[in-house]
């Protein structure tokens, strides 16, 4: 057995300094060198690897087996997710059907900005609430792009869109695993980070149209993004804190599209400076008028996305999530065991394969009812799967690298450490504490994962410095959100769902901002709720 050591230079500080160089190199790759992402993940690995076995002494079959786990992880359930999701895309390119949406978005609203809100987040977090796992960013970006906006704007604006509502996403899954690994109740921990993010969807639809317009932007638009996020944010504040985190995504993403689309401000023609102006930035032009769809073309329009709706509702079903459960294979990954610094086993050991309980399979089966709907043959789906597969065969290579260099951070211990090293900053932890779970989504990419890795962590170092651990739990994972946007994993997703390949460095540049900006705002608010300045927005 491979027990985990958190300090095995000698000095905390010197061994999370060695430790942060696997995630370093990747971001330094990406976004100083400019380096294709599937070579700087894989550039990222080896340092991991080189870390693991010579600083963090773990034995090279497991730091092998490990990687070996992450990559598989990232072909299952991560892009197995990607790759069915942009294939009902192509299915409704190819019988015209995204064209079809694409106008009737223009009917809501011809204006961009008003645009990014309804798809990117309206939309977005709704299908964040259901599926997660870099579906709303694929699909979201594919939106944007077909209605008018160029690829790096569409990608840009899906990223910063998926924040507010990743604490309560996939049903609540990241909540749930963080009350779960802290031993904290579900009531508490969700009562919380529903009294935090809800103040991230008052700033991010104001971002969203600053990043689309600018200044100009924020000027004319301001009340429809602001009437958004508030609808948003005090829905998911009420559901989490009286309902049920598993519905807080739901409702605050249909609360916010109906405050949006009820205002009339949202159905303003867009003044032509702005249309030609957005036009020369990438954005929509209506020189022609469009063609009048039918009723019946609008419908299977929104079918797919109806069904994706419909299929993970009932997936969630008590009696329905157990029969789906139970094709589930579980097993010791071959080749790993490891211990945590506490000489327990740890979950890395085992793998899991979810079989039909898992978003791709659910979002294939609507895959094949749009087929079927849509009359695409059997032969032309098929192709358009094997297209899709090929089209993302370097996204797939990346997503599996990354995936690869968190799993071998996670089980050699470097993540731990740079954990401990965190939460050694005594009365500086409040501040300190969404850092951390920023860092373990920037690895990961998941929330949930951040959860699992930092969140009964958290609570130790709360219970050492006096501070509220329940706080704590849930600053890690209220900052976390903030992390997915730079997290080479949901980069990749946004470059293949905007056929921008290779461009994850630039992507990187444009993001990197929002999030360090966001996160400081975070780490101010859990500041405040540890001290008497804030205290009183807690339960």
């Amino acid at each position: 057995m491979f027990v985990q050591d958190v300090t095995p230079l000698g000095s905390l500080g010197l061994s999370a300094l060695v430790a942060v160089l696997p995630l370093a190199t990747v971001l330094v790759l990406l976004g100083v060198v400019r380096m294709k992402a599937h070579h700087a993940a894989l550039i990222g690995l080896l340092v991991a690897l080189v870390v693991g076995i010579a600083a963090f002494g773990m034995p090279i079959v497991q730091a092998v087996s490990g990687a070996l786990s992450g990559a598989a992880f990232g072909l299952w359930p991560i892009m197995w997710i990607v790759v069915n999701a942009l294939w009902i895309y192509r299915l409704t390119v190819r019988t015209g059907h995204f064209d079809v949406l694409r106008r009737s978005f223009g009917r809501i609203s011809d204006d961009p900005r008003i645009q990014a809100l309804i798809i990117a987040f309206c939309f977005g977090a709704l299908m964040e609430a259901l599926a997660g796992f870099g579906a709303p960013v694929a699909i979201s970006a594919v939106m944007l792009v077909a209605v008018g906006f160029h690829p790096v704007k569409a990608a840009v604006v899906a990223l910063v869109a998926n924040t507010a509502p990743v604490a309560f996403g996939a049903m609540g899954t990241p909540v749930v695993t963080l009350a779960q690994v802290t031993g904290l109740p579900l009531e508490q921990v969700s009562s919380i980070v529903g009294r935090q993010t809800p103040l991230l969807a008052l700033v991010v639809p104001l971002l969203l149209v600053i990043i689309v317009d600018g200044k100009r932007g924020l000027k004319d638009t301001w009340l429809p993004a602001l009437v958004c996020g508030v609808a948003f944010g005090l829905v998911q504040f009420l559901a989490s804190n009286y309902v049920s985190p598993q519905l807080a995504d739901i409702g605050a993403a249909l609360a916010g599209a109906a405050a949006l689309v009820a205002l009339p401000q949202t159905r303003r023609p867009v003044p032509e400076a702005v249309r030609i102006g957005m036009g020369r930035a990438g954005g929509t032009t209506t020189e022609e008028a469009p063609p009048e769809d039918s009723r019946n073309d609008v419908v299977k329009a929104y079918l797919p996305y109806a069904l994706i709706i419909v299929i993970f509702s009932l997936a969630v079903l008590p009696p329905i999530k157990k029969l789906l459960d139970k094709a589930t294979w579980k097993f010791h990954w071959p080749g790993l065991n490891v211990a945590g610094p506490n000489g327990k086993p740890v979950s890395g050991n085992t793998f899991s394969l979810p079989f039909l309980n898992t978003g791709g399979t659910l979002v294939l089966l609507a895959g094949i009812l749009t087929a079927v709907l849509l009359a695409v043959s059997a032969s032309g789906a098929v192709h358009e799967w094997l297209a899709t597969v090929k089209e993302l065969r370097f996204a797939i290579l990346t997503v599996t690298g990354v995936l690869a260099l968190a799993y071998v951070m996670n089980l050699s211990g470097q993540t731990s450490t740079i954990g401990t090293f965190i939460a050694a900053a005594g009365a500086g932890l409040a501040f300190l504490s969404p850092v951390l779970g920023w860092f373990g989504v920037a690895v990961s990419g998941s929330d949930t994962s951040a959860n699992a890795l930092f969140g009964a962590l958290q609570v130790t170092a709360a219970n050492k410095t006096g501070l509220p651990a329940d706080l704590l739990a849930a600053a890690n994972s209220s900052g976390g959100v903030l992390g997915k946007m730079v997290s080479p994993q949901n980069l990749t997703i946004a470059c293949v769902a905007a056929n921008l390949p290779g461009e994850e460095g630039k992507l990187l540049r444009k993001v990197l901002p929002w999030s360090i900006g966001l996160l400081l705002v975070m780490c101010l608010i859990v500041w405040g709720q540890s001290t008497a300045v804030l205290s009183w927005m807690l339960p």
